[in-house]
């Protein structure tokens, strides 16, 4: 019911970083991890935006404040911070690991491309 929460901030905080440190990013000297920051921002953000489809359709999100039903009920906000930390956290890092070892390899496989070209 809220295990995108925790993707959003990521996504909202990577979109920020990335903004104030654009000029870095595309230095080709950079680390392969802020070269491919944009892939983890598109990656978040659009896990995140299905995430929410996913819980309009399921109706577990709705329209009308407080949004989320679970905080209908007594005690729904201590049930939202559970899915939070055992299912939006470990699912961030799972996807930020998988970001990073794929951000490893573009960056071999493109020094890789320049060696031979040269």
């Amino acid at each position: 019911m809220s295990c995108f929460v925790v993707p959003l901030v990521q996504a909202i905080a990577t979109s920020v970083y990335r903004k104030r440190n654009s000029d870095s990013i595309h230095d080709p000297e950079a680390s392969p991890f802020k070269r491919h920051l944009t892939s983890l921002e598109k990656m978040l953000w659009g896990g995140s935006v299905m995430l929410i489809v996913d819980h309009v359709i399921n109706g577990e999100l709705t329209w009308r404040f407080p949004f989320f039903t679970a905080l209908d009920s007594v005690g729904g906000g201590a049930v939202m911070l559970k899915e939070m930390l055992t299912v939006g956290v470990p699912m961030s890092l799972a996807l930020t690991v998988v970001w990073a070892v794929w951000a490893l390899i573009a960056s071999k496989k493109e020094s890789l491309d320049i060696q031979t070209n040269n």
